[in-house]
């Protein structure tokens, strides 16, 4: 059995980032994809240690549960640890007298427990399709309010020439050596056997005697669904939307992917998001703001809303149309304005005599 840390099958610290793993996995998948080194079985076990190491260290719970046993050095295979197991060599090691035997059950639960979690030990896996993870850019009244956007999503779908078994018309489909028609493959990590779907067959547990020439024996082909997302309002960059079965289809046996839309929320030429409220900006002139005023004002729902500008208003100011902000989880935030007051640049000579005894009247220097 093998011993290799999962870390270092992927090449990444204990610390790595999920982002850094996906990097690290999709890099050697590509690598050691058996597609790619037809001729080369050592390729091909690299690719099951490759698939498997991801499989725990991206799933956040699995991972949590695989650093535990990792620590413990429940991956020793020298210690022969097993789920359940006992050992009167741990950790001292030799069997020797009086060495303390160590009971997997002590841990509360027991490592049996765990690697079931985080393997699939003593139950039928399912074969769940991968998650779709797309980025989409909505608008920011879309976003505000809510909507729909449309999207289209690239899939695997089977192939229309062989219908999936990834042979050419007439072939002969056969079993496949590798996995013996099962469809999945066992290998081993520190001790544990662990199934994953053939990189022969990919799972389908037959081989064609001549592939098909339209997916080139792989059984499937990239297509594209076009999707309506519904965009759920006060929305915002960073949103993830799962659109349940609507991504991967899956392998025999198991369910349809889901499709994870992750939002990013186009700018807007006149607002701005604060939380719940909406930021805007509008001019004035010197006279609405010195005498004041009433002015419309746009909200994002299109409407506009007629706002009292008082006397003596300052560069700046900023004024709140109660409830007109982000509508969220029972809340409401407000529309805030600000107020600029917009100087004339040049003056005719009439305006410059009037202003210059606006300034004497007031006591005002120029």
């Amino acid at each position: 059995m093998a011993t290799q840390d999962f870390y270092q099958v992927l090449g990444v610290s204990e610390s790595a980032t999920p982002a850094e793993i996906k990097k690290a996995y999709r890099r050697l998948a590509k690598q050691y994809h058996p597609d790619a080194n037809p001729n080369t079985p050592q390729a091909s076990e690299k690719f099951k240690q490759v698939a498997e190491a991801h499989a725990v260290l991206s799933d956040a719970e699995k991972r949590k549960k695989y650093d535990q046993m990792r620590k413990l050095g429940a991956f020793d295979a020298r210690r022969g640890a097993g789920a359940g197991g006992s050992r009167t060599d741990w950790p001292g090691g030799g069997g020797q007298a009086g060495a303390e035997s160590f009971e997997f059950g002590d841990l509360g639960g027991g490592l049996g427990d765990l690697f079931s979690s985080i393997f699939g030990r003593g139950r039928k896996e399912e074969r769940h399709a991968e998650a779709i993870e797309v980025s989409l850019e909505v608008p920011f009244r879309t976003a505000v309010l809510g909507g729909k956007v449309p999207i289209t999503v690239p899939l695997t779908d089977s192939c229309p020439t062989c219908s999936g078994s990834g042979g050419a018309p007439g072939a002969t489909i056969s079993t496949c050596p590798e996995c013996k028609g099962r469809g999945t493959v066992s290998f081993g990590q520190g001790g544990f056997a662990v199934n994953r779907p053939c990189p022969l067959c990919r799972g389908r547990g037959k081989l064609p005697s001549q592939k098909c020439p339209t997916c080139g024996g792989g059984g499937e082909v990239r297509s594209e669904r076009a999707i309506n997302v519904t965009i759920p309002p006060g929305s915002d960059t960073g949103t993830r939307i799962r659109i349940k079965g609507a991504g991967e289809k899956p392998r025999p046996g198991g369910p349809v992917g889901d499709l994870l839309v992750t939002l990013q929320v186009e700018a807007d030429r006149f607002f701005t998001r604060d939380g719940l409220d909406l930021l805007c900006e509008i001019p004035l002139n010197i006279a609405q703001a010195m005498l004041g005023t009433q002015v419309r004002v746009r909200t994002v729902d299109g409407k506009k809303i007629l706002l009292k500008i008082p006397r003596g208003t300052q560069p700046g100011r900023r004024l709140r149309i109660t409830g007109q902000g982000v509508a969220k989880g029972g809340k409401h935030g407000d529309q805030l304005v600000t107020v600029n007051i917009a100087l004339p640049e040049k003056l005719t000579d009439e305006q410059e005599e009037l202003l210059k005894k606006f300034a004497e009247a007031g006591g005002l220097k120029y």
